[in-house]
């Protein structure tokens, strides 16, 4: 399950709440409104439970990435589910 993140919309950062069901490979990505990855905030095996990441508003390089409208996906396994978040600087 991925939660909505907060606060939304956000300026520095921003927490993404989401529960695994079971341990496994889990990757949780961030990308701009043209599909292109900016970000990849964890790619790995995770418990099963609650988890919470944050992201700063910067992509892989360590940049900080403008204003806008940004989707994130959780992928667990053959599980995959998106939502939206704004950042406004």
């Amino acid at each position: 399950v991925l939660g909505q993140n907060y606060p939304n919309p956000f300026n520095p950062s921003t927490t993404i709440d989401f529960q695994v069901g079971a341990a496994g490979l889990d990757e949780l990505d961030i990308f701009n409104a043209s599909g292109q990855k900016v970000r990849t905030l964890f790619a790995s095996s995770l418990p099963a439970g609650m988890h919470s990441l944050q992201w700063d508003g910067r992509n892989d390089a360590g940049r900080q990435v403008a204003s806008g409208a940004y989707i994130y996906r959780l992928e667990v396994g053959e599980y995959m589910q998106m939502r939206h978040l704004l950042l406004l600087r």
